[in-house]
């Protein structure tokens, strides 16, 4: 780094630049039914070099990966191809992140313990799930991983932040003398619960037996949809990216302050994108800019209030402090208790193929892969079906549970119903 810097500070011809270096340490295990087959540990570095060249009243950048066997000349060749291609480039002028330093570790309940152990425990947690006769795990893989972020630019701006987090990724399966089935499960998580994850697991198993008997129903119908929080995250995720910097500045947003997009007899939407949300695996102090994160609340009991988005972005529409690309995201929860749930027959999605949002044709739904439909008296597994929606009804018309859960980026209730929804 000392070195890059170096060689940065003397090319002339750029007017700025900055180095993003992310060196990750992982210890890995590798299970094939239930058996260790393979232990690892790997360590990289990861740099990138952004190159900042004003022109003709305009801003361009480039950017270039370095690697340890570059010589001093083999950069300097990169950094002359980033000034040359920067020029071809006309953005808006902006400002770089200036001056600011930090030093800080994102916290967790996994600092400072031996990983090999750590991946050790978790794995026992995986097998201490519950599977139904004819269930297994086929395979599952633990990585443990340290990462460590630093950003450096040329306005002084020197940021580092130190990150613990487990990855877990597994295949439940099911047998019997008809056919294997397997379904794929995955978690990350900055923050270990033992007794979440085996559950977690004994869910999934569960599941793989489920979509070994599930049926397509008679449709078409309409139904309650019942979404889980990996859903919900990503519906979430297209309704913020439409609250953006950049989609405002680009005219291309939909949704503007002030819009009541809750209008309804449902739960209000409270959403508020946070750095840093304990548990969350990315969670961050800072982004790809250096920016200081800090919390935004984009949506209030229904009603847009604010924008976010990036350092770039947030300067061209005149905010005096741009809230960055914040990685978290929570929703406050609502009213939707399991009786409340219960008080009508709901299809609960399972497995989706990938949920599909569009706020501006006004459209949700997507093909579902594996759900449960519930009549009041049994509980049946469905599978072969669609769902469809208009975005605007359902969100008038949405409940939320009174469930609270941490899964990735999201932070809110686990479960969403969804009202009146087509299903083919």
């Amino acid at each position: 780094m000392k070195k890059l810097i170096e060689i940065l500070n003397g090319v002339k011809k750029a007017s700025g630049w900055q180095i993003t270096e992310n060196a990750k340490t992982s210890n890995e295990l590798f299970f094939v039914h239930e058996k260790l087959e393979t232990v690892r540990a790997t360590d990289t570095v990861d740099t990138l070099v952004t190159i900042y060249v004003e022109h003709d009243d305009c801003l361009g950048d480039s950017s270039f990966s370095v690697y340890s066997y570059m010589s001093d000349e083999d950069i300097l060749n990169k950094i002359n191809a980033a000034i040359e291609r920067a020029k071809l480039v006309f953005n808006r002028p902006y400002k770089l992140v200036e001056g600011e330093k930090l030093v800080a570790e994102i916290p967790s309940d996994m600092n400072g313990k031996d990983k090999i152990k750590l991946a050790e425990s978790i794995a026992d947690a995986v097998f201490a799930a519950k599977a139904p006769e004819g269930g297994s795990l086929n395979a599952l893989e633990v990585f443990v991983n340290d990462v460590k972020t630093r950003v450096v630019n040329s306005r002084g701006l020197d940021k580092t932040q130190t990150k613990r987090y487990a990855f877990v990724e597994a295949i439940p399966t099911f047998t019997d003398e008809k056919q294997s089935v397997e379904v794929y499960f995955s978690a990350d998580f900055s923050n270990f619960d033992k007794d979440k994850l085996t559950e977690d697991i004994s869910t999934k198993l569960a599941e793989a037996k489920a979509r070994s008997v599930a049926q397509k129903p008679t449709t078409p119908m309409r139904v309650n949809v019942v979404l889980r929080a990996d859903d919900i995250s990503a519906l979430l995720d297209e309704l913020s990216s439409d609250m953006s910097y950049s989609a405002a500045y680009t005219q291309s947003d939909y949704y503007k302050i002030g819009d009541d997009i809750c209008g309804g007899n449902g739960d209000k939407i409270t959403l508020t994108l946070f750095g840093v949300v304990e548990g969350s695996k990315a969670s961050s102090y800072f982004d790809d800019d250096g920016v200081a994160l800090s919390s935004v609340t984009l949506v209030k009991d229904g009603v847009v209030t604010a924008k976010h988005g990036s350092n770039r972005f947030g300067q061209y529409l005149g905010v005096e402090r741009p809230s960055g690309v914040l990685p978290c995201k929570a929703l406050e929860t609502g009213s939707l208790s399991q009786e409340k749930l219960s008080s009508e027959p709901y299809i609960e999605c399972v497995a989706l193929s990938a949920l599909q949002v569009d706020v501006y044709s006004d459209y949700i739904g997507g093909e579902i892969r594996t759900a449960f439909y519930h009549d009041g008296k049994s509980c049946t597994p469905v599978t072969g079906i669609t769902m469809s929606a208009k975005l605007s009804e359902v969100l008038k018309t949405a409940l939320l549970s009174d469930k609270c859960v941490v899964q990735g980026s999201y932070k809110g209730p686990d479960k969403m119903l969804l009202k009146n929804v087509s299903v083919l």
